[in-house]
């Protein structure tokens, strides 16, 4: 049913451009806050289609592949480049899909070998993204805990009210936890967008456009950067 004007591609390209402004306000233009601003709303619309990619995909193995190959690639190219173990968006999503995915199977099937499975599964969430930080140096997920729960508790949301006021909380601890100078609270401009979700994918197929868009504009931000303004 129709609820909204918004497609998930539409929301997906919206996305894409303020991520897009946010990497070059944070690799060229640091001095311009507005872009980091700008760039806040990016994290909930991509964790809300995380969510409905979940939801939708035909095969959760396929999907939670892709998601990892990607996330894999660009963090050995964040590496090479950057000789840094701060862990890309990709890699916080690719939690958040074991999470959703483990959570799930033991709901449905409430076997105790899936139940076991789900518990091991948030365990390992917790200890990845608030132990190792505390005795790997340099070793951060991106956007810590609640950056990986934001679409787990999209997920699970029963209703379009239930999924917003899920993302609302986690957007503000998210906030609190976070030291940005304060933009992150920003995110929250977000819901109003998502409230016009209309809970459908758009005519087009852009499967492919976005998981080649991700690496592909790092790539070109950072050769910018590099080349042009010695950074």
């Amino acid at each position: 049913m129709k609820t909204g004007v918004l497609t998930g591609n539409q929301l997906k390209i919206i996305a894409l451009i303020t991520m897009t402004i946010d990497h070059i306000g944070k690799l060229i233009f640091p001095q311009y806050r507005v872009l980091r601003v700008i760039g806040r709303l990016a994290l909930p619309i991509f964790a809300f289609m995380i969510a409905e990619g979940c939801k939708y995909t035909k095969s959760s193995k396929s999907y939670l592949a892709s998601i990892v190959t990607l996330a894999a690639v660009c963090q050995l190219t964040f590496y090479i480049t950057e000789k840094s173990l701060y862990q890309n968006i990709l890699v916080t999503f690719t939690l958040s899909i074991i999470l959703i995915l483990s959570i799930r199977k033991a709901r449905e099937s409430k076997a105790v070998a899936d139940v076991l499975a789900a518990t091991i599964a948030i365990s390992a969430v917790f200890v990845i993204t608030l132990v190792l930080p505390e005795y790997i140096d340099g070793f951060v997920i991106d956007y810590g805990i609640w950056g990986v729960l934001l679409p787990v508790c999209i997920y699970f949301g029963e209703t379009k009210a239930s999924k917003l006021i899920a993302a609302g909380v986690c957007l503000v601890m998210l906030s609190l936890n976070m030291s940005m100078r304060g933009i992150q609270w920003f995110s929250l401009l977000s819901l109003p967008l998502l409230f016009f979700y209309n809970n459908q994918r758009g005519k087009l197929k852009m499967k492919k456009l976005f998981y080649i868009y991700y690496p592909a504009h790092l790539v070109v931000i950072y050769g910018v950067s590099v080349l042009f303004f010695g950074k």
